[in-house]
Order: structure tokens, then sequence, then C-alpha cells
């Protein structure tokens, strides 16, 4: 399992021969500028929930690659409308796809899309794929559901919002990240406007000494597992 990070809280996910992409906010995004965003592969798009910052580039992707959309049945039935194929979920569900196995489950934050219509309740991913697995928590307040996810599924990875304001810090995060039994983690949603900047070494410090490792990738960079 390859995962690249794309900026914001994009993600490209390589299982197998299968390309997930995560969250697509790129061409929106300065700081991704030279990612060449008609060069990514997709199979699926994973989306978490419809701010404009997670769901920019979703359509023209979608268009160009034939991906299929993933996510709760609002943001499904949405795309659906414009002739976008998708398979909607809720919380609790799951679903076995052919690169593995997805279920979404709960985050606490807000959803809509930008012109104000419902989203649908916004949600993460557990993901079961080539004997690993991977847990993307979306924006999220922490939460005591995040203790029921290693009571099912032994993460190797979970990637967390860390930039504060929106969702989580990173004080938080070493938090869940007891809760859901995972000391490797790859922080996401941080330094892309004012609101989110962190600073980088502090975060770091404060993981490494709970004995917990945070990743903090540049625009572009992959870790494999």
């Amino acid at each position: 399992m390859k995962i690249t990070f794309l900026g914001h809280a994009s993600l490209q996910i390589q299982i197998g021969n299968k390309y997930l992409i995560v969250d697509p906010f790129i061409s929106g995004n300065p700081k991704a500028s030279h990612v060449d965003i008609n060069g990514l592969k997709a199979d699926y798009i994973l989306v978490t929930h419809a701010h404009q910052d997670h769901i920019l580039d979703v359509e023209a992707m979608a268009k160009r690659t034939g991906a299929v959309i993933i996510s709760n049945f609002e943001i499904v039935s949405f795309y659906q409308e414009k002739n976008i194929e998708g398979h909607p979920m809720n919380h609790g569900g799951s679903w076995e796809f052919d690169f593995g196995r997805v279920k979404y489950v709960n985050a606490i934050h807000t959803s809509s899309f930008p012109d104000g219509s419902y989203g649908g309740q916004p949600g993460g991913f557990v993901i079961e794929g080539e004997r690993k697995n991977i847990y993307i928590a979306g924006d999220t307040a922490l939460t005591y559901d995040m203790k029921l996810i290693p009571l099912q599924t032994k993460l190797d990875l979970a990637i967390l919002p860390i930039g504060d304001n929106f969702t989580m810090g990173i004080d938080d995060a070493i938090i869940a990240s007891d809760f859901i039994e995972c000391d490797k983690i790859l922080g996401y949603h941080f330094d892309t406007f004012g609101y989110i900047e962190i600073n980088h070494d502090e975060a770091k410090r404060k993981f490494f000494d709970k004995d917990k490792d945070l990743m903090l990738l540049e625009i572009g960079e992959s870790i494999e597992l």
C-alpha cells in the first residue's frame, strides 16, 4: 500500500493495481501547484464530507478518469445527478470492494456543499487492503467513537487532522491515537491557510514525547506500508 500526500486533506492511495483519491482539493491549493492533477490515476474517489476544500476537484477528476465516488448517500446522490457513478454508504456500514474492505465511520464536523445545500453527515474511512489497515479520520473533533475502531481492526497507520481551529489539534490528535491504539500517525489538514498553520517541530516533539511517530509529508511525498 502506497500513500501519497497531495496537500491539505488530499491523498492518493495505491492498493495493488487500484488507485484511490481522497478528498481532492488540488487545483485550488497554491501549495499544491506542482501536482499534475491531470496525471493522477483514480479508480475510486473517497469523499469524507461536502466542504469545498474536500470536493473541489471531484467532478472533473471523476469525469476524466471514470472513477467511482465512495461517500455518504447524500454526496453520492449529488454526483449521480451529474451522471457520475457512485457507491453510497452510511455510518457503521462496510463494503468489500475490489481493492479491499471499506467501513464508513463517525466524524464530528459539519458538511455542506459550497452552495449551502446539505451534504449529509461527515465521516471517515477504515480501509483494509493488502493485509494493511489504515484509518482516514476526515475532518473531525476528538470523539469517543474512535475507541470502537480497534475493537474490530488493528491499524497499521492513522491519518489524522492536526491543524486545529476547524478540527482536532495536536494535543487531541495524540489522545485520538490512544483511542484508536495506533502510534504511527500521518498528519494532514494543516498549513493550507492561516487558521490551521502549525509548528512542525513542536508537533513532532509532542508525539515523540508520548512514544508516537508523527509524519508530516511534503506535498507529493509518499510512504509505503
